[in-house]
C-alpha cells in the first residue's frame, strides 16, 4: 500500500482521504487518465500489471490485492 500511497499523493490526493475502502473515482475524485496513471506507474516501481476498469469503481484495497495478485503470479517482477 506505500506505494500506492506515494502514486495518490504525488497526483495530489490528501494523505487524510488515503485509505484502504476509499474508492478512487467516487471518493478520490480520480479520472480515467488519472486511473491509467495509477496503473502505469505500479508497473513501472512494482513490475506488477493491474487492470483498472474504466467503468467499475475500485478501492484502494481491491488495487492492492490486484498488485499481490499480479506479483505472485509473476514472482520474476519482484
Amino acid at each position: 500500500m506505500d506505494t500506492l500511497t506515494e502514486i495518490l499523493l504525488e497526483l495530489g490526493i490528501d494523505q487524510s482521504d488515503i485509505n484502504e475502502d476509499a474508492y478512487l473515482r467516487k471518493d478520490l475524485q480520480l479520472d480515467s487518465t488519472e486511473t491509467v496513471q495509477i496503473a502505469l506507474e505500479i508497473k513501472r516501481r512494482l513490475g506488477a500489471s493491474v487492470k483498472l476498469e474504466a467503468r467499475q469503481d475500485t478501492t484502494i484495497a481491491q488495487v492492492c490485492d490486484k498488485v499481490v495478485q499480479s506479483m505472485s503470479l509473476n514472482p520474476a517482477a519482484t
